[in-house]
């Protein structure tokens, strides 16, 4: 578990550094996006027979670190929303 929340975190500031441009993140929603990414990262490769959901593998690494990157910017779309409804 602990594992995981590392990994997690790791996952999520890969993506932040890709991202180009500031996020308004803090380190929880790192994580958490991070976390996100690293669940459909997995998926997908099991879906590609290259391991299971919780092993540690490059293509799962890789996708999970590429759906993090996904996940950034809608988080940013749906934040950006809410301070101009408001």
């Amino acid at each position: 578990m602990i594992g995981f929340l590392v990994a997690g975190l790791i996952i999520g500031a890969l993506a932040r550094l890709i991202k180009p441009g500031k996020q308004n993140l803090g380190l929880l929603a790192t994580l958490l996006l991070g976390l996100v990414g690293s669940i459909i990262g997995g998926l997908i490769a099991q879906f590609f027979h290259t391991g299971g959901i919780f092993e540690l593998n490059v293509l799962g690494f890789v996708l999970a670190v590429i759906a993090a990157v996904l996940l950034i910017g809608v988080a940013e779309s749906v934040a950006g929303r809410r301070r101009v409804t408001r």
